[in-house]
C-alpha cells in the first residue's frame, strides 16, 4: 500500500508531466548573440527544478514551477556563449538545496551556488556546502511576502552573523524600501551584500522612487552588488525593456566594480495569482534569453565594463 507522501508525490509527478505537454518547457534562446562574450562570462542566477520524486517540493511554497534540467540549462549556455554559472536555490524548496548541488555537480568547476538554510542549519553542514561549491545564502523576502523591516533587518542581522566568519555573501530578493529600511546595517556589514533582480524596483515610477537613490548609494560605495538580472520582473516593456536602460546604466555608473548579470532562468512564475493555488502548476515564463543577453551592450557600451560584469566581479564574488 502506497504511503500518503507517496500518493502526493504521484500525483504531483503526474500534474508537472500534463502540464509540461500543455505547456512550453524551460526557454531556450530564440535570438543569436549579438556581440562578443568575455571568456568565462557568468550566469549569477539561475534555478535548477529537479525531479519532483528525487527533488521533492517545499509543503509551504507559495508556487509550484514546472521542470528545468542541468541539461536545459547546458544548452542554455552553449546558445549564449557562456562558461559559469550561479544557481541559486528557490523558495520552493525551502532548506532543502539538494537540487540546486544536482546542478551544480552536472556543471563541476564552472558552477557555484546560493543556498538558503535557517537557524536550525549546523556549522557542519555549510563547510560541506562551501567544499561543494555554495559561496553565499539568500534571504528571499519578495516571494514570501515580507515587507515589514521589524522583519527583514534582524533576519538579514542574523545571517551576515552567521557569514561573517566563513566570508560567504547574503543575497537578498526584496523591494526598495525595504533596501532603504536596511540600508544602515547593509553600510555596516562585514561580508558582502547581493541584491537580486535590480532591487526590485518598478521601472514605471522612475529614477526618483523611494528607495532607488539607497539603492545607487551602496552601489556606489562599494556596500552592495546588484544583479542586473529579470528586467521582465520590473519591467512591462516586453521583449526589450527599454524603460529598464535609465536603472542599468545608474547603477553601472555609480559603480561598474559591484554589477553582476543573470538570466534568471527558467523564469519562475512566483506572483501570487488570484484562484492559482500553491500546489498549482505555475508555468514557466517564456523569456528569450539571447534577446536579454542583447540588452547588455545598450546598458553598458564599453566591452571593459561588460568583461566586468561577466567576467571579473563574478570571478571576484564567487571565487571563480
Amino acid at each position: 500500500m502506497l504511503s500518503r507522501r507517496s500518493v502526493l508525490l504521484a500525483s504531483l509527478a503526474a500534474g508537472v508531466a500534463m502540464t509540461s505537454k500543455a505547456h512550453a518547457r524551460a526557454a531556450q534562446p530564440a535570438t543569436p548573440v549579438n556581440f562578443d562574450v568575455p571568456a568565462h562570462a557568468c550566469d549569477c542566477h539561475t534555478h535548477i527544478h529537479g525531479d519532483v520524486e528525487k527533488f521533492p517540493f517545499f509543503a509551504g511554497r507559495v508556487y509550484t514551477p514546472e521542470p528545468a534540467s542541468p541539461e536545459e540549462m547546458t544548452a542554455l549556455h552553449k546558445a549564449l556563449h557562456i562558461e559559469r554559472v550561479v544557481i541559486v536555490t528557490p523558495s520552493v524548496y525551502g532548506t532543502d538545496n539538494s537540487s540546486t548541488l544536482f546542478g551544480m555537480k552536472a556543471r563541476g568547476a564552472t558552477a557555484r551556488g546560493v543556498a538558503v538554510i535557517d537557524d536550525k542549519t549546523p556549522e557542519s553542514a555549510l563547510d560541506t556546502m562551501h567544499q561543494d561549491g555554495f559561496r553565499g545564502i539568500r534571504l528571499n523576502l519578495a516571494t514570501g511576502g515580507v515587507n515589514d523591516p521589524n522583519v527583514g533587518r534582524p533576519r538579514f542581522t542574523a545571517a551576515v552573523e552567521r557569514m561573517k566568519a566563513r566570508g560567504w555573501h547574503v543575497q537578498l530578493y526584496t523591494t526598495l524600501a525595504m533596501i532603504a529600511a536596511i540600508k544602515d546595517l547593509v553600510e555596516a556589514t562585514p561580508v558582502p551584500v547581493v541584491f537580486d533582480h535590480f532591487g526590485g524596483l518598478e521601472a514605471s515610477l522612475g529614477l526618483e522612487q523611494p528607495g532607488f537613490s539607497d539603492l545607487v548609494a551602496l552601489v556606489k560605495s562599494g556596500k552592495a552588488y546588484v544583479k542586473i538580472s529579470g528586467a521582465y520582473r520590473s519591467s512591462k516593456l516586453a521583449p526589450d525593456y527599454q524603460d529598464m536602460v535609465p536603472y542599468a546604466r545608474a547603477l553601472i555608473a555609480a559603480n561598474a566594480d559591484r554589477i553582476v548579470w543573470g538570466t534568471d532562468w527558467p523564469h519562475p512564475d512566483s506572483s501570487r495569482v488570484e484562484g492559482r493555488k500553491p500546489t498549482d502548476i505555475a508555468p514557466l515564463y517564456q523569456i528569450d534569453d539571447g534577446r536579454l543577453l542583447n540588452q547588455l551592450p545598450v546598458w553598458a557600451p564599453d566591452a571593459e565594463v561588460r568583461k566586468k560584469i561577466l567576467v571579473d566581479n563574478p570571478a571576484r564574488l564567487y571565487g571563480f
